[in-house]
């Protein structure tokens, strides 16, 4: 059985490109797709199996061409409803992998669909014989609600696509429902019942996207879905900016190139006119910016005191802000860095003055500013 070892598989060109408003153009698509392949996102999906969709060919082209220029073996990857046309045009667009998907909670087939459990077995059959007989190499499922579903009919449903020729199944948490115990729960039952490598598609609407991510893969999960900014409907999805900073930092994933997150992040901002927010966790312009007296302190002693990772990891630099909310031994010990140390007495009166001076600006002092009041 072909088998894969990816851990991030990238939907923004998919699952980001449904948040209200957003539409890429294919040049969008290109930089974006180049600028994964080199953080080194293992697996990139480029959008639903549909003739709508008629610019899928050229991006498979454009794609594989960015693929071989860079001298990575990212795989490609599309979206698809379990229907003969739909699949026939995935087919057409040679896809290294076809994510079928097929409704898992009774919610979903009974309300929206209007079918039953029979139907939803039998079309999961034949999708899989389709698929299989048009020469895609790898097949995927996904289980759309899969928690709210039955468990035993979730576990039925991961049996039989075992058993027609599926390779991995993939756990949609639809509506973000999930808590870290429980996906990991789930993802044990699965893996335990079926014996297929298994990946989740996380929501963020109880801002759990990434933890539930994380949890999976802690769980025994092979794959994680995300997108870059955690773009999506609702709340959107896990993002990948946190994922691959947390797997390459905390999980010893070191071919993750997170120093390039922040160029991603920005290219998908203005591809989308999105702002991101200055305590935006891995990207955000001022997680490194520290002003608290207690913080700096820490901070002016040895960084680790309150930095999970050195700026630089990701790009960043460190600021650290001298104002009113700064301690003495904070401001003795960075002075002493800048070569200006001082005794307490006037250290004292240096913290008095910054904590109550009228015009202090809301940035703090720069260092000469802080190195002049020594003199004064």
């Amino acid at each position: 059985m072909t088998t894969h070892t990816s851990i991030i598989i990238d939907s923004t060109l998919r699952e980001g490109e449904q948040t209200p408003g957003v539409r890429f153009s294919q040049g969008d698509r290109s930089a974006i797709i180049e600028q994964l392949c080199q953080v080194g996102i293992e697996e990139i999906e480029l959008g639903i199996a549909s003739e709508k969709n008629d610019h899928l060919p050229e991006l498979f082209t454009l794609a594989r061409d960015i693929i071989a220029k860079s001298g990575t073996q990212q795989q490609l990857g599309l979206w698809c409803r379990c229907l003969e046309e739909d699949i026939a045009f995935a087919a057409s667009c040679r896809p290294d992998v076809l994510s079928l998907s097929i409704p898992a909670s009774d919610l979903h087939i009974s309300e929206r669909l209007r079918k039953n459990r029979t139907w939803i077995l039998d079309t999961l059959q034949t999708a899989v014989a389709m698929a299989r007989g048009a020469g895609i190499p790898f097949l995927s499922l996904g289980l759309e609600d899969a928690t709210r579903a039955d468990p035993a009919f979730l576990c039925q449903l991961a049996n039989t696509a075992a058993g027609c020729g599926v390779q991995r199944l993939r756990l949609a948490d639809t509506v973000g429902i999930a808590s870290p115990a429980s996906i990991t729960s789930l993802v044990q039952m699965i893996r335990r019942q079926s014996g297929l490598p298994c990946g989740v598609h996380t929501h963020n609407d109880f801002g759990m996207a990434t933890a539930n991510a994380i949890a999976a893969l802690d769980a025994g999960a092979s794959t994680i879905d995300a997108t870059v900014l955690g773009l999506g409907e609702r709340a959107g999805n896990c993002r990948l900016e946190e994922a691959a900073a947390f797997l390459c930092l905390q999980k010893g994933k070191e071919h993750y190139q997170i120093s390039l997150l922040s160029r991603l992040c920005q290219t998908i901002s203005k591809a989308a006119g999105l702002t991101i927010a200055g305590n935006h966790p891995i990207v955000g312009s001022a997680i490194f910016t520290c002003e608290t007296g207690l913080h700096l302190h820490g901070l002016t002693v040895n960084p680790d005191t309150y930095e999970p990772y050195p700026p630089d990891k990701v790009g960043a630099t460190r600021a650290l802000l001298f104002g009113s909310k700064s301690g003495k031994r904070a401001l003795v010990n960075h002075l002493a860095a800048l070569g200006h140390p001082v005794d307490d007495s006037m250290a004292d009166a240096l913290t008095e003055h910054l904590r109550t001076m009228p015009d202090l600006p809301a940035q703090g002092l720069s260092n000469p500013e802080l190195v002049k009041l020594t003199t004064r």
